[in-house]
């Protein structure tokens, strides 16, 4: 099953007189637990795709399909209702709130949502695991380095349990090193959680953590390549047999 379908997309923006197209006629599928790496320079359009596959923003034609549901047709409280269920964002800049403690800012969505503690303990003790920060979960962001400050976000996206998350230059603020560590949490995910992943980036070697490689260049999709998830490509006929099993 396919956990994303582009197709025909396009986005053009308006100033004054001119207009700048953006996204020129993007064809894409990510199957559900792949791990799709979108790379490509400063101003390519890569994190304007981001924003559109995941109903932050609206294309000016085409289509961005989420397990098999057109964004295009669903009013705003559906809009919204999918994002909190179905998706987790991760961005480059943590956005933790700097007075709550490690515990609240992962249970934030959960606050919000109207959801009772009681309800959720179990969950953020298991993410909290999972980002193996259990003994910090009373320590507010300003105790934390920039790599564990990451990790309590990753948190905060997985809380819900979605089933596809978004990564807009996850590592841009990590030096080499922990943002590595970030990625292989990031493969944890994917590959123990079947979760699809679909990250932009300026790091060639953070592109290489996942599954599909696709090069984007003024606009439009320039290359799409299948890779083993340790940064090799795989053969034709290979990728074919994988996509068909």
């Amino acid at each position: 099953m396919n956990a994303i379908t582009i197709k025909n997309l396009n986005k053009s923006f308006v100033n004054g007189r001119e207009t700048a197209h953006v996204l020129k006629d993007i064809n894409l599928t990510v199957e559900d637990g792949e791990f799709v790496s979108i790379m490509g320079p400063s101003g390519c359009g890569k994190s304007t795709l981001l924003y559109l596959l995941g109903g932050l923003d609206t294309p000016t034609s085409g289509s961005v399909s989420l397990n098999g549901v057109d964004l295009s047709t669903l009013k705003e409280k559906e809009l919204c209702d999918m994002r909190s269920d179905k998706i987790g964002f991760v961005f480059q800049f943590y956005n933790l709130v700097p007075n709550l403690n490690v515990e609240d800012n992962i249970a934030l969505p959960l606050m919000i949502a109207g959801k009772k503690r009681s309800s959720y303990k179990k969950r953020i003790d298991e993410v909290l695991e999972l980002i193996e920060m259990t003994d910090k979960r009373k320590l507010t962001p300003r105790e934390l380095s920039g790599g564990q400050q990451q990790r309590v976000a990753i948190a905060r996206a997985l809380v819900f349990d979605p089933e596809i998350i978004f990564l807009d230059e996850p590592i841009g603020n990590l030096d080499s090193k922990t943002g590595m560590k970030i990625m292989d949490l990031f493969r944890q995910i994917n590959r123990k959680y079947h979760k699809t992943i679909v990250q932009v980036t300026h790091s060639e070697e953070a592109a290489l953590y996942g599954t599909k490689l696709v090069r984007v260049r003024d606009g439009s999709i320039e290359s799409v390549e299948e890779l083993d998830g340790k940064g090799n490509p795989v053969p034709s006929h290979k990728a074919e047999n994988r996509k068909v099993s």
